[in-house]
């Protein structure tokens, strides 16, 4: 993938666009380029990610700030939660070190408390954070984010780290620091996430077996400086798990907390325990008494590794100046604590043998077979379907149109889209329209990730006689998505319309498949789909179902109405007129109820759908048609 893509300085061009359009002002074009490039490096849906806008006079410091909650996990156990507190620094904006301890000691001061004339947004979200640091478990975290266009420099980085200690001196262990840039994004895209010809060094007990194999054992804070120095050189410690097939997990499963407990209780027995890491190289040198990798990833044991990081990361770096015995301790048990390690020679052009590896490797443990899916090739063939029968690029990684615009721009005789649209937004639309979780698809980004419980069930097996999941469904999710965007549902739309995106794509399919049952046709989700990619592309089946689904939500929203959102029950005895956690509840449109005026508001538009006016067929009528044309 590394030689289609443009040189990065083509790739920053077409990634502004987006940013730039339309001059908007210095606070707006911040704002943009926090949002763009926080999303893209958490490469989530946008929708479902808690997002607050600080950006402006009093902003205290903070453009944007993200609550992640993580991935989900099956495993008992409560998931660590991340504030990233975003400065946006592009441009004439960012002036190097100065500009990051300046602007570190605003986020500093302002989340001690000691900064005043915060502007409402700024100062909400301070309170917020004063709670979530007073209730916070030993995963949760604070971290400052500089984001901008190009890598700051080894000076610059060494800056990050005397900021690091300066907020753990204040906030505690919990605070952190981390750097992101545009061409961070690019460099996923190249599945290059570190600096071509990477090298770093690793102090490892290690005896070959063959050519391209090492086994042995490293200790733990060998480990430790491995990884500090791989985060120090890229300023992305995730790049190093970019080859395996999923994130860190956190402290919140079985085994992740019993490696927790081994590391805080027995680290010196955490070798005897633990099955050890796998780390994937192009090539390797001998560096006097270490090993340099060339090009490394860890891809079985990113729960191991990033444990022991997380770990030592709470005793090596917690701040302070004075000596603990119990710290101390600690440290000369940890010393004796080593994990299993296994380096693998791939070469630079090893993609298929790293592939296999991390399959294998991966065999033995908690992964389930869809979190293979970005080894699968499930997204890639989806990519491929969607260009060749539509003609619209499927962007399977955020980041990746930006890069394709750039390759059209530079390569003419490339072929050229004029239609784009992301994976993970279209299995949000088929969740929340097809499965009828729209409450779930508007609070949460998780469920719908590989390894989700929503994406798990749209892409399982199929039972027999029905079809599997595959590119007619995302198809019909893009129409559906399209009308959406044509009618201002979602971010920038007017505030019933922001709130109302998912719930347009359940109300749309839902009228849809109650026309199918009139007429007697099958509402299994493939053929729910075949009609919809059919309805959608007739102008006039398409308005006769849009217009019933807009007028429906949009008397839904409008206060004082028989049938008004702020006339249900649970609203009120549930959630005590907090509109939007009532919107985000996973019971929300799922039943009678819970959400009685919804389904009265159903009731009545399926009679109107029913009505002919001036001998013209009804809207029924006239989709059931359009469902049934299979000229389309």
């Amino acid at each position: 993938m590394a030689a289609l893509l443009p040189d990065f300085d083509a790739f920053l061009t077409s990634w502004r666009e987006s940013v730039v359009e339309g001059d908007p002002s210095t606070t707006e074009l911040g704002r943009r380029f926090a949002h763009k490039i926080v999303t893209q490096w958490l490469d989530a849906p946008e929708s479902g990610l808690e997002i607050v806008y600080c950006d402006g006079a009093g902003d205290g410091g903070i453009d944007i700030a993200v609550l992640d909650v993580g991935p989900e996990d099956e495993a008992a156990g409560q998931p660590g939660h991340t504030w990233y507190l975003v400065q946006s620094k592009h441009g004439t904006a960012f002036s190097g070190n100065r500009t990051l301890l300046v602007e570190a000691q605003k986020v500093i001061e302002t989340l001690d408390g000691r900064r005043g004339g915060l502007n409402s947004f700024a100062e909400g979200l301070r309170e917020r954070l004063a709670v979530f640091r007073a209730q916070a478990g030993q995963n949760d975290r604070i971290v400052l984010v500089f984001a901008t266009e190009r890598p700051l420099t080894p000076d610059q980085r060494i800056t990050l780290n005397d900021i690091r200690t300066i907020g753990r001196g204040h906030l505690g262990g919990m605070f952190d620091v981390e750097t992101i840039s545009v061409e961070t994004i690019y460099a996923r895209l190249s599945e290059e996430a570190a600096e071509p010809g990477l090298r770093v060094p690793l102090h490892s007990h290690l005896v070959p077996s063959g050519a391209d194999l090492l086994v042995g054992s490293t200790r733990l804070a060998d480990l430790y400086q491995f990884l500090i120095v791989y985060r120090d050189a890229t300023g992305d410690l995730d790049g190093i798990y970019e080859k395996n097939v999923r994130r860190f997990l956190g402290g919140r499963g079985k085994v992740n907390k019993s490696m927790q407990e081994t590391l805080r209780d027995a680290p010196e027995r955490f070798g005897l325990y633990n099955n050890g890491i796998t780390v994937v190289a192009s090539d390797w040198k001998e560096n006097g008494n270490a090993i340099e990798l060339i090009e490394p990833y860890i891809v079985n044991g990113c729960q191991t590794s990033r444990t022991i990081w997380e770990v030592f990361n709470r005793y090596y770096r917690a701040g302070g100046t004075g000596v603990n015995p119990e710290v101390e301790a600690w440290k000369a048990r940890a010393t004796d604590g080593a994990v299993v390690t296994k380096i693998v020679k791939v070469g630079a052009g090893g993609e298929q043998m790293l592939q296999a590896i991390t399959r294998y490797t991966n065999s033995q443990n908690a992964v389930r077979e869809k979190d293979f899916l970005a080894l699968s090739g499930d997204f890639a063939s989806w990519k491929r379907e969607m260009a060749d029968r539509h003609g619209i690029y499927l962007e399977v990684q955020r980041g990746g149109w930006d890069s394709q615009k750039a390759l059209q721009n530079a390569n003419p005789s490339t072929r050229q889209f004029s239609q784009h649209v992301n994976a993970a937004d279209l299995i949000k639309v088929y969740g929340a329209g097809w499965l009828g979780e729209a409450g779930l698809a508007f609070g949460k980004n998780p469920p719908f990730l590989p390894g989700g419980a929503v994406f798990k069930r749209i892409t399982a097996l199929p039972e027999e006689g029905q079809a599997a999941f595959g590119v007619e469904d995302l198809y019909a999710c893009f129409l559906l998505q399209q009308a959406a965007d044509s009618l201002d549902f979602g971010r920038g739309g007017p505030p019933a319309r922001r709130q109302s995106r998912f719930i347009f794509y359940m109300i749309t399919v839902s009228l849809l498949k109650d026309v199918l049952n009139r007429v007697h046709r099958s509402t299994e989700h493939r053929d729910i789909s075949v009609a919809m990619a059919r309805v959608m592309q007739d102008g006039t089946a398409r308005s006769a179902l849009i217009d019933q689904a807009v007028e429906l939500i949009d008397s839904y929203f409008t206060q004082g109405s028989e049938d008004s959102v702020w006339e249900e029950p649970a609203l009120r005895n549930a959630h005590f007129g907090d509109i939007n956690a009532f919107l985000k509840a996973e019971k929300f449109g799922r039943s009678r109820d819970f959400t009685p005026k919804l389904f009265d508001g159903l009731a009545l538009t399926h009679k109107a759908m029913a009505k002919a006016y001036n001998g013209q067929p009804s809207a029924r009528d006239t989709i059931a048609a359009a469902a049934a044309d299979a000229t389309l």
